[in-house]
């Protein structure tokens, strides 16, 4: 089975996220191509983003300047697929959800594995634009946002007895995690047989080269 991380990205009291993610976190388990492991935020206080190239000692085996950073590393980079459940704030993600993403530093714990997002808020914009700003965040981490994505306005109203009211969106998450376990099997697939260097790696070796080939140091 795929080895999903479902990350849970708001941590203050009172948030909308209890009422959505235990229905995402059941449906999940019950899909059945998934082993599901539960990122709640609040279970994981990372410092505010600090780290450089100064700070990570051995880009191969990075200590951080934290322990709890260097395990979240891990733990990311252990994910086959990603599924992340966000509010929305001030048209965006929460802070210590970015936080959390910006954490994920030379592990490439992201590359090359898909990811896709459960959207909510109170109001009507059912956090359609926290998640158009996750996708161009995760294309940044060299992972692979998808299309389907699930979207809830109205939160506090929105569920009965724990499931959606409205069967769209109950469609919508089944769509979500069936492409979510094909993306995650082919990446998977096309990780094993190989991957290339990321790209600005491989962009300052190839400026090197013509530097070289030009005579100039």
């Amino acid at each position: 089975m795929l080895a999903l991380k479902l990350i849970i990205g708001t941590t203050r009291q009172g948030r909308a996220a209890d009422i959505v993610a235990p229905w995402v976190i059941e449906r999940a388990k019950a899909h059945g191509a998934f082993d599901v492991d539960v990122l709640d935020l609040r279970d994981w206080p990372l410092p505010m983003f600090a780290e450089g190239i100064h700070s990570i000692g051995d880009i191969n085996d990075p200590t951080y300047t934290d322990p709890i950073v260097k395990r979240w590393n891990q733990t990311v980079k252990d994910g086959d697929a990603f599924l992340i459940v966000t509010s929305e704030y001030l048209h965006s993600v929460p802070g210590e959800l970015k936080n959390a993403l910006d954490s994920v530093f030379v592990s490439f714990g992201f590359r090359n594995k898909p990811a896709a997002f459960v959207g909510y808020s109170s109001g009507v914009a059912a956090g359609v634009r926290a998640i158009e700003h996750l996708a161009h965040i995760m294309i940044e981490t060299d992972g692979v946002p998808l299309r389907s994505s699930v979207v809830i306005a109205n939160v506090q109203n929105a569920f009965v007895e724990g499931h959606p009211a409205d069967l769209v969106t109950d469609a919508a998450l089944t769509v979500l995690l069936d492409d979510l376990a094909w993306w995650g099997n082919a990446l998977q697939r096309a990780r094993a047989e190989g991957e290339l260097a990321p790209s600005g790696f491989r962009l300052r070796a190839a400026v090197a080269e013509m530097r070289k080939a030009r005579g100039e140091s």
